[in-house]
């Protein structure tokens, strides 16, 4: 048997903010974006260079999805996004003024930061220790 994950939902405010965000800060790629009617669409957007999960940016359709954005997970670190390059990535969360929750440290398994996203979401930031 053979499995892979293949998307996250993470539930946004808008569609067109959310994509701005992950492509114009973070430098997701935009991977697909199709009209699905007119209050929906499929976007999903992915990591440069990866080619695993992606984020499916679902725009809440109800009172109770919109009292999800930013708290999918009770204010747990949600999302974990490994980096060849945590300075470079850190240097550039700074210049686009996002939110850095713990400073950077160095850990026996690596580099590591917490940074909130658009929505308040926490994320890691890891650059994982040379053959970790």
């Amino acid at each position: 048997m053979q499995q892979s994950l293949a998307r996250i939902a993470l539930v946004v405010n808008d569609y067109d903010e959310a994509i701005e965000f992950y492509t114009k800060k973070l430098h997701f790629t935009l991977i697909e974006d199709t009209v699905m009617s007119p209050t929906k669409r499929w976007v999903v957007v992915a990591p440069p260079g990866s080619d695993g999960c992606c984020l499916l940016l679902a725009k809440a359709a109800s009172d109770e999805q919109q009292s999800r954005v930013g708290n999918q997970t009770g204010g747990r670190v949600f999302l974990f996004l490994y980096t060849d390059n945590l300075d470079r990535d850190h240097a550039n969360l700074l210049q686009h003024n996002i939110t850095i929750i713990r400073q950077p440290v160095v850990e026996t398994w690596g580099k590591v930061l917490v940074f909130a996203d658009l929505y308040s979401n926490l994320w890691d930031l890891i650059e994982p220790a040379q053959g970790k």
